[in-house]
C-alpha cells in the first residue's frame, strides 16, 4: 500500500486555481498515435508568454499504429525527435523515453527515463513554484513517477486529457482505458489535478482541412508539417472535421477563459469503465466546456509569428 502525503483541501484548492503567470511545464505525449499531439507540442512551444517547456516524455500506446505499448512509446519518441528537427524553439529541450508497458498493478510503477526525470524535476521544485505536468496520452509515466516518489504530489499540478465527461454513459476513453491502474493512481492519490474530458467537452475543438489550409499551411516548415499531418489523417475530407483536443491542456494555461471549469469531487473509476461520485473524496478541477474559436485563433496568430 502506497502512502501519499496528505494535502489539505485549502492548499489543494489554492493549487488548482489558475496560476495567472508563466509556469514551468513538461509534456507527456503519445505523439505518434494521433495528429492532435503534434498540434499540442507546437502550441506549447509557441506560447512562451504562458509556459516554459522543460522536457518532453514519450508515452506508451497500443492500437493499429503500434505492435504494443513499447513500440507505441518508441514511435512517439521518434516523432518528437522529428518535430525537434522542424521547430527551432524545441532546440535543447530534452526528450525522454517513457514506459515500455502499462502499470502491472495499482502499487507497481514502471521504471523509465521519463518517470525518473519527472521525479527529479518535481523534487527540485518548490511548493510555491510547482511543475505543471501536461499529459495527453495514457497516464502511465506520471502515475509511475508518483508511485516511485509520492512526495512529488506536493510539488506538481497534473493537467490530463483523459476519460469522458462525467455525464457521459461511460468513460472508456483511449487515454484512460489503456491503463486503468495508472488512471486510478492519479485520481486517488490527491495530486492536484485538472481533468479535461474528451467526449462531451473537448469534442468542441474541431477543425477542417480547409481551415488548416487557409491559416496554417503557408506558415513555414511548421505550417507545412501540420497541414500535411492533417491532410494525411483521412482519405476523404468532404464534410469532414477532426477533433484536435490535445491542445486543450496547453490552452488552459494560456487562457483559462478558453476552458471554463469548476471544482468537483474526484470521481471514482469503476471496473466497467464508468464514473461514480463519492462526495467524501478530495476536489479536482474539472473542465466543463471548450471555447473552440478562441483556442484556434490563438494558435493561428502564433503561427503567423
Amino acid at each position: 500500500m502506497v502512502h501519499y502525503p496528505a494535502i489539505s483541501e485549502q492548499k489543494r484548492v489554492q493549487r488548482l486555481a489558475h496560476p495567472r503567470r508563466k509556469v514551468r511545464m513538461v509534456l507527456d505525449t503519445d505523439t505518434y498515435n494521433e495528429i492532435d499531439d503534434q498540434f499540442a507540442v507546437i502550441y506549447a512551444l509557441k506560447s512562451p508568454e504562458a509556459v516554459a517547456v522543460e522536457a518532453f516524455y514519450a508515452a506508451p500506446f497500443f492500437n493499429e499504429l503500434s505492435t504494443g505499448p513499447k513500440d507505441g512509446m518508441e514511435k512517439s519518441y521518434n516523432e518528437l525527435r522529428r518535430i525537434a528537427g522542424i521547430v527551432p524553439e524545441m532546440a535543447g529541450i530534452p526528450i525522454h523515453r517513457g514506459s515500455e508497458s502499462y502499470l502491472p498493478g495499482a502499487d507497481e510503477p514502471v521504471d523509465s527515463e521519463a518517470a525518473r526525470d519527472l521525479v527529479a524535476r518535481a523534487m527540485a521544485s518548490s511548493e510555491d513554484d510547482p511543475l505543471y505536468v501536461l499529459a495527453i496520452g495514457a497516464i502511465t509515466n506520471v502515475a509511475s513517477a508518483i508511485l516511485m516518489e509520492p512526495r512529488i504530489i506536493e510539488r506538481i499540478v497534473v493537467i490530463w486529457l483523459g476519460g469522458h465527461a462525467l455525464h457521459w454513459p461511460d468513460t472508456r476513453e483511449f487515454n484512460l482505458y489503456q491503463d486503468v491502474p495508472a488512471a486510478r493512481v492519479v485520481l486517488d492519490s490527491g495530486v492536484p489535478l485538472v481533468l479535461i474530458p474528451c467526449m462531451g467537452v473537448t469534442t468542441h475543438l474541431r477543425t477542417t482541412l480547409a481551415e488548416i489550409e487557409a491559416y496554417v499551411k503557408d506558415k513555414g516548415p511548421i505550417g507545412r508539417y501540420l497541414y500535411e499531418t492533417y491532410r494525411n489523417c483521412s482519405p476523404d475530407h468532404v464534410g469532414y472535421s477532426r477533433v484536435i483536443w490535445d491542445m486543450t491542456t496547453v490552452a488552459y494555461l494560456v487562457n483559462d477563459a478558453y476552458l471554463p471549469s469548476s471544482l468537483v469531487h474526484s470521481p471514482v473509476l469503476s471496473d466497467d469503465g464508468r464514473w461514480s461520485v463519492d462526495k467524501t473524496r478530495h476536489l479536482i478541477r474539472y473542465v466543463d466546456y471548450v471555447e473552440r474559436d478562441g483556442v484556434f485563433k490563438d494558435l493561428f496568430r502564433k503561427l503567423e509569428g
